[in-house]
């Protein structure tokens, strides 16, 4: 037990100092700038939001923006993996890899078209949204893109996926692999079309880098790049519940 307690000590004394510097750049921050308007929270915090989604869109619509990130990589879909077990265990390896490097292929592609619709809902927040996210919950502005871009995202992302998936090989290749698998006697088909479930995998994808980046600016001062946000972030670290 008292070892366990040394080893946590290092832990909580750092979360703490961590905290503590936070607190007191906030103060100094405010004594320096003053509290921010209702304008310059609005202005300061779709700065921030601006720059976080379009850094996720970009990293993620670059080549191996998906397929090299583990945490969002595109693997087959949860009903179809015992086809690529199956593949693979009959020698068809090389054709599971290409469905699955399609399939990110595709995500990437379509990332692409992200960013405009972000820079759409934020410029349509309200000073009450901006406010309730400010000082919301570390993900509040995730959440918030959820609720209004969701549908939105989906609706733009289905064709491009669909003419993405098309483009890379990745119809051909998912159609190639379902037909070899559902030739295997006693086995239960599987369909072939897999655009939703990449269109919802690219989504969830770019969801989760946004959250990384909002919990940056939330927590990292090095990510507060301009007087505005230091301003706006410092009244956050002030006033955070």
């Amino acid at each position: 037990m008292k070892k366990a307690l040394l080893l946590l000590f290092p832990i909580l004394l750092f979360t703490a100092t961590s905290c503590d510097t936070l607190n007191q750049v906030a103060q100094t921050t405010i004594q320096q700038y003053g509290n921010p308007t209702n304008l310059e929270i609005s202005n300061g915090l779709k700065q921030a939001l601006e720059i976080g989604t379009g850094k996720s869109s970009d990293q993620l619509s670059t080549v191996d923006g998906f397929f090299a990130n583990a945490a969002v990589k595109i693997l087959f879909p949860p009903e179809a993996q015992k086809v690529e077990k199956t593949l693979r265990s009959i020698g068809l390896g090389k054709l599971a890899d290409n469905v699955v490097l399609s399939l990110n292929r595709a995500a990437e592609d379509a990332a692409k078209g992200a960013k405009p619709i972000f820079v759409n809902a934020i410029k349509q927040m309200t000073i009450q949204d901006v406010t309730n996210i400010l000082l919301g919950n570390q993900d509040a502005a995730t959440q918030y893109f959820k609720r209004t871009t969701t549908l939105q995202l989906s609706s733009s992302f289905k064709p491009v996926i669909q003419n993405s998936l098309n483009k890379v090989g990745a119809t051909k290749y998912y159609g190639d692999a379902a037909a070899a698998y559902n030739k295997i006697p006693l086995v239960s088909k599987i369909n072939p079309d897999i655009t939703d479930y990449v269109t919802q995998k690219a989504i969830d994808g770019l969801f989760y880098e946004i959250a990384k980046e909002e919990l940056n600016i939330r927590q990292n001062l090095s990510a507060r790049t301009t007087p505005l946000l230091q301003k706006v972030f410092g009244y956050y670290d002030k006033n955070k519940r």
